[in-house]
């Protein structure tokens, strides 16, 4: 029987199947933060049960740590409770945790690939909906409940019905200026935000192939907002080397098996999905969101669609934007590079190189936000911070930051931020703001600008 890289995985991690049911699924990697853990290990000391697997879990602070003086006590009370409770849960259960301070912590989705604990064919958990982000190299990965939490701590399983298969196909050559960022957000709103209830998804095509780990995990980590369960590529060279020497990932001779064994994960030729799509990458141009959903975008020289619908009306009504208004120029006061989205090196690097040699609007607070130690400290060793600092932004520590409002960094009530990260739904960013998705080329550009901008009017070197 013809199989796809999603029946592969999970196919091989069912424990056992209800007849006509859901089937329990053996869980490889649990990872776990502040927010949504203390309910979960509150019902396991409720109902007397200890932690399963102890081993298989990583534990990070991320979405309530602020991103200034990580040295000093976290003011906020409640942000400080939920921490200290991570601290005391993973010390009681003998479980691993990378907390403020530690070489190692940083937003769930970006440590857990960067240290090589990610790898092809696992099957990965989180109390985060962004957890489709590990997808990028082969796993089944997705976001459970507090409830479902506390049932991987105490069996290291998971009750499911097995989603439907979904393949996206995108083929040919990206344009300049066009980032994995854009890549997502084009299919999203192609296909909207509800297209992929119920499904797995499969990127396929030369355009995937063709990026870095870290695009991919860009793109896998959006796959929840078109409404699917998690979104995969398939692993080959580029995952290899990506893992080869990271700090949790095997070595030698150990390497060479997994690898043999990870080449076997990808979808069979004439195996069936019970969807499929296909797009042109020559389509496809810079996006920005205009809307409160990630599936209301269009191309940064495009505009408004005019389109009769209620909830279309409301969305533009908070917004303050009209039908058929093209965004480029419109003055932003804020942008926000970071978040699991788009908070990597290589995000960074991008920005930069566009940065470089020149100033942020005096309107804009432009902040860049790591997602995790390792990056602060690659952007350290490259040079970016000197180049960010020069040109007026505020680099940060790492943390989620301005993605979700649940720190201290949250954009004011009525303005807008171009922003890197996944969401722009009403008050996602804050009581009241305004976000804009958007890749961090087009970010970088907008601060420069003051404005919302197309960064190849700007400089056309940087897509030489």
């Amino acid at each position: 029987m013809k199989k796809t890289l999603f029946d592969k995985v999970w196919d091989s991690h069912v424990v056992e199947s209800v007849e006509n049911g859901p089937q329990i699924l053996y869980i490889d990697k649990h990872l776990i933060h502040e927010v949504t853990s203390p309910q979960a290990f509150a019902e396991l000391e409720q109902r007397n049960i200890p932690v399963f697997r102890p081993d298989q879990i990583v534990a990070t602070a991320d979405h309530n740590v602020p991103t200034l003086n990580q040295h000093l006590p976290i003011t906020d009370a409640l942000s400080r409770n939920q921490v200290e409770q991570l601290t005391a849960n993973c010390k009681k259960h003998g479980i691993t945790l990378y907390g403020l301070g530690h070489q190692y912590q940083g937003i769930v989705h970006v440590i857990a690939p960067e240290l090589g604990i990610t790898q092809p064919g696992m099957t990965m958990v989180c109390g985060d909906s962004h957890t489709s982000t590990h997808g990028a190299f082969g796993t089944i990965a997705f976001g459970i409940g507090t409830s479902q939490v506390a049932q991987v701590f105490a069996s290291q399983c998971v009750l499911l019905s097995k989603p439907k298969k979904m393949r996206v196909n995108v083929n040919g050559k990206l344009k300049k200026g066009v980032l994995p960022k854009d890549v997502i957000l084009y299919i999203i709103a192609k296909l909207g935000t509800n297209s992929g209830t119920g499904y797995f998804v499969e990127y396929a095509g030369d355009v995937f192939e063709n990026m870095s780990m870290e695009g991919r995990m860009t793109v896998c980590n959006m796959s929840i907002e078109m409404g699917a369960r998690g979104g995969m590529i398939a692993p080959d060279e580029t995952t290899f080397e990506y893992i080869k020497g990271k700090e949790f990932a095997p070595k030698g001779e150990s390497f060479e098996e997994k690898v043999a064994y990870w080449k076997t994960l990808k979808t069979d030729d004439g195996a069936v999905f019970d969807k499929e799509y296909s797009f042109d990458a020559e389509d496809i141009g810079p996006m920005v969101t205009y809307g409160t959903n990630p599936g209301m975008g269009i191309k940064v020289d495009g505009h408004i669609p005019q389109t009769d619908d209620a909830s279309f009306e409301k969305s533009l009504e908070y917004m303050g934007f009209e039908k058929g208004e093209s965004l480029l120029g419109k003055p932003i006061n804020y942008v926000f590079i970071g978040s699991c989205t788009n908070s990597r090196i290589e995000d960074f690097r991008v920005a930069a190189e566009y940065i470089r040699g020149k100033q942020k609007a005096p309107n804009v607070n432009a902040l860049i936000v790591p997602g995790s130690q390792q990056v602060a400290k690659q952007i350290e060793e490259e040079g970016l911070r000197e180049i960010f600092e020069e040109a007026g932004f505020s680099l940060r520590q790492p943390g989620c930051s301005a993605c979700l409002a649940m720190n201290d960094d949250k954009i004011p009530a009525g303005e807008y931020c171009v922003s890197t990260s996944n969401r722009n739904f009403e008050g996602r960013q804050g009581q009241g703001a305004r976000t804009i998705l958007a890749s961090p080329l087009i970010a970088a550009a907008t601060a420069i600008k003051g404005a919302i901008a197309t960064p190849y009017e700007e400089e056309r070197a940087v897509f030489a």
